[in-house]
């Protein structure tokens, strides 16, 4: 099912992205990072293992996982989490844990396009991928 998923994908629009990074506790000169990069996120698949590749002018993320494993990961902006990614209706759902709190990242793909739907607490943010040729 994550098949659908694999591809490299070019970030065209983002929506309440600063608003959710701000419900993380991300700080302001990071926000304003974050907000000015337009990221390409790469996802592949071996066997059953996920890897996630987010690469931008400032900073390059990868994370590698089993689908319905928990695993330890440090996000792009410093947080220590225990992760677990599922395939959900279609959709690939990573929730993020830490310190009591809990964030969902949810990728839904249709045609050339890709979803990352950001939730924490009331705060929903969008960030629209499209697929590179």
């Amino acid at each position: 099912m994550a098949e659908a998923f694999v591809g490299r994908w070019n970030l065209k629009s983002s929506d309440k992205f600063d608003d959710y990074m701000k419900e993380l506790g991300v700080g302001f000169a990071t926000r304003k990072i974050g907000n000015m990069t337009k990221p390409t996120t790469i996802i592949s698949l071996d066997d059953d293992k996920v890897t996630v590749r987010t690469e931008s002018s400032i900073k390059t993320t990868e994370l590698s996982f089993k689908l319905g494993e928990e695993f330890d990961e440090t996000t792009a902006d410093d947080r220590k989490v225990k992760s677990i990614v599922t395939v959900d209706d279609g959709k690939l759902v990573h929730v993020q844990k830490w310190d009591g709190k809990e964030t969902s990242l949810v990728r839904e793909v249709s045609g050339n396009n890709l979803t990352l739907t950001l939730k924490m607490g009331d705060i929903v943010a969008t960030r629209l991928y499209e697929k590179a040729e």
